[in-house]
């Protein structure tokens, strides 16, 4: 036993317990990201199972979701009025397979309210992504379907709409939308769905329950921890290599 700690102490110098303080501060953070990125797939798992839970219930009218969007989000509503194409909006730069397009975003008008709801018709490809011709895209005037409500995100620091072009949105802004209608509009829009045909817009699919590549990256993190600390360990107190003396 002495011969061995004589051992260890003697590879201890100065520079040998840098190396190991590092090691371990770097075996630290990739533990600590192997983690983080549990707690994401977690997250992701919980994610999926509300995705699941909320369009599994039955579609409801639009008048009975709950005031709360968080709370509405994802439920499935009956869709029931009339499109007003003339106040029509292009939701610009959104891509769909890597091709440059809109998102056609289109007020529903109901009977026994003044407030519209925007509902996303669909993807379609616009070369600059701003400028379609969206008559070519229009669909029956009165809508009666079923889609799933989405929530709008926190607003921008920058304008929704760009001047002189009220018609196309940056990011949802019903506000934005309300003043150039002349009417209100629902905090919440809601994603058409139903077939596609060549004719039709492209619509938006339900989100992805894959659990995404979070796992994977755990054990990676733990991997890199793993090398960090044992890799370190075996260079420092490895038996140094001998030297055969050639004239033996």
């Amino acid at each position: 036993m002495p011969a061995i700690t004589q051992a260890i102490t003697s590879r201890l110098t100065p520079r040998n317990i840098v190396f190991l303080m590092c090691a371990a501060v770097m075996a630290t953070l990739f533990t600590r990201l192997g983690f983080w990125q549990l707690s994401r797939l977690a997250e992701r798992r919980a994610r999926n199972a509300l995705v699941i839970q909320r369009l599994a219930q039955p579609p409801v009218a639009l008048a009975a979701l709950p005031r709360d969007t968080a709370v509405a989000h994802l439920r499935r509503v009956v869709l029931d009025g009339r499109y007003d194409y003339a106040h029509e909006m292009a939701w610009t730069n959104l891509s769909h397979d890597g091709s440059p397009g809109v998102h056609l975003l289109t007020p529903l008008r109901r009977a026994g309210t003044d407030t519209a709801v925007l509902v996303d018709r669909g993807w379609v490809y616009a070369p600059d992504g701003m400028t379609v011709d969206r008559a070519r895209w229009r669909e029956a005037d009165t809508v009666s379907g079923i889609g799933r409500v989405q929530e709008i995100g926190r607003p921008f620091a920058e304008p929704a709409t760009r001047v002189g072009h009220p018609d196309e949105i940056r990011w949802l802004s019903p506000d934005s939308v309300g003043r150039w209608a002349g009417y209100p509009v629902a905090p919440f829009y809601v994603a058409l769905d139903g077939d596609t045909s060549i004719a039709k817009p492209v619509r938006t699919p339900a989100p992805a329950l894959d659990e995404g590549p979070h796992l994977d990256y755990a054990i990676q993190w733990f991997s890199f921890a793993a090398i960090a600390i044992f890799g370190t360990i075996v260079a420092v107190f490895r038996e140094p290599p001998r030297v055969i003396d050639a004239l033996n």
